[in-house]
């Protein structure tokens, strides 16, 4: 009888261990996207200021308050 509670406690401990095994796999397949997504919107905030500073340079030149 002891046996067979041994095993189960075994066993329930390496599910537990699989379960946070998964669990932190996930957390940080999660944080890499998060990562990710964050660094494509940095980007793109980039190349809208670098559109919109040439937009302004285009109409301080057509306006000749460039000069």
């Amino acid at each position: 009888m002891a046996d067979n509670t041994q095993k189960m406690s075994y066993h329930a401990g390496e599910a537990k261990g699989q379960a946070q095994e998964k669990a932190s796999n996930l957390m940080d397949r999660a944080d890499n996207a998060a990562q990710s997504a964050k660094e494509s919107v940095q980007e793109a905030g980039q190349q809208v200021r670098e559109k919109s500073q040439g937009a302004v340079e285009g109409v301080k030149n057509a306006t000749g308050m460039n000069k």
